[in-house]
């Protein structure tokens, strides 16, 4: 779950179907190349690529990156400790 400092902080997110890399990176507040490296550490995290290559995250990849970000920034979990609990 989100600690509750995490959501203070971070904007809510709108009723959209899909959202580009940039709209993620600050709907959760970490930069884009962060994005790109947590979907090779966390197989959970797949957005849907399109033409170009481009990245489309759906709502509840949204809502992943999120609880990613408070594990690692707000609970201090490693990479490899994130990435068990969530695969509970």
């Amino acid at each position: 779950m989100l600690a509750q400092s995490s959501t203070e902080e971070l904007p809510a997110i709108p009723g959209k179907r899909y959202f580009a890399i940039g709209e993620v990176s600050k709907l959760c507040g970490v930069k884009p190349h962060v994005l790109r490296y947590w979907e090779q550490e966390f197989p959970q995290l797949e957005p849907d690529k399109r033409a170009g290559n481009r990245r489309y995250y759906r709502r509840q990849d949204v809502l992943l990156v999120r609880e990613i970000r408070s594990l690692l920034y707000d609970q201090g979990f490693t990479i490899g400790g994130a990435r068990q609990h969530l695969g509970k």
